[in-house]
């Protein structure tokens, strides 16, 4: 079990916070809206009311001790950074920030946050590789210019080998493992011979130019 704080308590904070707790680790949530907390208490280990700005209301709640402090806060930029850097200023090791702007982001991790991160731009982003490609199950960012994502075989792969298709040599994209249905199971070690099926779901990590060339690859 983790512990976690969770400050700002709007559609991604609260959603976060829950999520955390649902899985069995402690969860301290906080804002600065009464109603909020009111909203969450039942739904994580500690709900407070505080100004997560203040460094010695924070210290006073015990943050420092966290394993992770995520700042929700994306709405008020000055509250988000002041928040942020008042959490390393106690100690916190790790800190995740939300931003709302690549300024917003820039600030952000020059005042000590350690990752940063984009709600609703990741969140659109997934959805529209899955509008304009409906065998995309799922699009994750990975670092700059490359990402994970999982994709349903085009047909002229069902039936050969990993070795055969030569993802590696022929697109620059690396299969990373492979979700099996039948039997339900994930396939971590794969080997080149391993004969892909129909229902079978391939976890791909790559360059995004080379991921979205072999998208547009006809069947």
């Amino acid at each position: 079990m983790k512990q976690f704080a969770v400050i700002g308590l709007g559609n991604s904070g609260y959603y976060l916070a829950t999520t955390l707790y649902q899985k069995g680790h402690e969860v301290l949530a906080i804002d600065i809206n009464s109603e909020r907390i009111q909203t969450i208490k039942n739904r994580v280990s500690q709900a407070v009311v505080a100004d997560a700005t203040d460094a010695s209301v924070l210290e006073s709640l015990g943050i420092k001790d966290v394993d992770s402090a995520i700042v929700c806060i994306g709405s008020v930029m000055e509250a988000s950074v002041l928040t942020a850097l008042s959490l390393k200023d106690i100690g916190v090791k790790f800190v995740a920030a939300k931003a709302i702007s690549e300024p917003h982001s820039r600030i952000l991790y020059k005042v000590g946050a350690s990752e940063v991160f984009f709600p609703e731009k990741d969140q659109a982003f997934a959805l529209a590789e899955r509008l304009q490609t409906p065998n995309i199950l799922q699009y994750l960012p990975f670092l700059e210019g490359y990402s994970i994502i999982e994709l349903t075989p085009l047909k002229h792969f069902i039936g050969k080998s990993l070795k055969e298709i030569d993802l590696i040599n022929k697109h620059g994209v690396q299969v990373i493992a492979i979700k099996e249905l039948v039997p339900d199971r994930l396939n971590m070690i794969r080997t080149g011979q391993f004969i892909i099926k129909d229902s079978d779901i391939l976890i791909l990590l790559g360059p995004n130019t080379s991921l979205e060339k072999l998208q547009k690859i006809n069947p």
